[in-house]
């Protein structure tokens, strides 16, 4: 039952991308209502369950989750404007990126890294750079997408760093439901405050973002959560590398999107990188069981 998880944690993920570059809606609308709709379906269970430990939650924490979720509304709202303007495939790694972001912060507080993470930190920059070559000797519009895509890999990366330690505190649900409310509130304030449409959009636009919510939120990222108490966290932080690939390949068949030979290379690159970071850097904090 694991590795069908796995694969379904994956696919659900990777779907992310591709469904909302196909989404004829305004980037933070599609943030928002995806984020939204999540906290509205998990508010219940959390309500039912975490309800307690999130009353005990002392003012420390509360900030830190705070922190946690206006990251997240800055990740979403770099992210989804940056599949409009390049492709899924850059997107999608440039985001993925993440962990470099992650490292150079324990760097700042005087973590010794190992030669292999500085070698895998080196080979991924180097694909950055050779995806944003490619993208500028395209065109500036794929160029800004990627600069968003970096963008969005740092805030997901504070967004990781401010919510370890409360995760030794709340449940998955309890942290879940917390960090998506509080992303969702600012993703709307956002809309309101740039006059972004919210509403009108057509029934196939409603049903590409439930799409979204159900595969990306509700069974990848929940399922991947689930597999934390079965799986060790550097198996699972390798299994979102797949990410990078499936997303490119599903941008292909259903977009149409064949990216220049040049970014697969910087794809290569980056994956390499990222695989040689995550398998070098040491387990997070226990986590608080669901």
């Amino acid at each position: 039952m694991t590795p069908f998880l796995a694969i379904v944690a994956v696919l659900g993920v990777s779907a992310s991308g591709p469904l909302m570059a196909g989404i004829a809606a305004p980037a933070f609308a599609i943030a928002f209502w995806r984020n939204a709709a999540a906290t509205v379906l998990i508010a219940p269970v959390a309500v039912a369950r975490s309800r307690a430990e999130l009353s005990r939650l002392g003012r420390r924490h509360w900030m830190a989750t705070a922190l946690a979720g206006t990251a997240l509304a800055a990740h979403f709202a770099t992210w989804v404007s940056a599949l409009k303007l390049t492709s899924v495939a850059a997107a999608t790694a440039l985001v993925a990126a993440q962990i470099v972001w992650v490292v150079l912060y324990d760097r700042m507080r005087g973590v010794r890294l190992a030669p292999l993470v500085v070698l895998g930190l080196g080979l991924a920059v180097a694909g950055v750079l050779v995806v944003t070559g490619v993208d500028f000797a395209l065109s500036s519009r794929a160029l800004a997408g990627d600069a968003l895509a970096v963008a969005g890999g740092f805030f997901a990366a504070v967004y990781l760093v401010a919510g370890q330690s409360v995760r030794t505190r709340l449940s998955t649900t309890g942290y879940t439901v917390a960090c998506y409310g509080i992303c969702a509130l600012i993703l709307g304030v956002l809309c309101v405050a740039t006059g972004t449409d919210l509403t009108g959009f057509s029934t196939r636009t409603w049903l590409l973002i439930a799409a979204v919510t159900v595969s990306a939120q509700l069974l990848g990222h929940s399922l991947l959560n689930h597999l934390l108490a079965v799986m060790s966290p550097i198996v699972i932080s390798l299994l979102l590398l797949l990410e990078v690939p499936c997303a490119a390949l599903l941008a292909g068949v259903f977009l149409g999107q064949s990216p220049a030979w040049g970014v697969y290379l910087g794809l290569a690159m980056i994956l390499a990188g990222l695989a040689v970071v995550t398998s070098q850097r040491p387990p997070p904090s226990p986590v608080q069981a669901d």
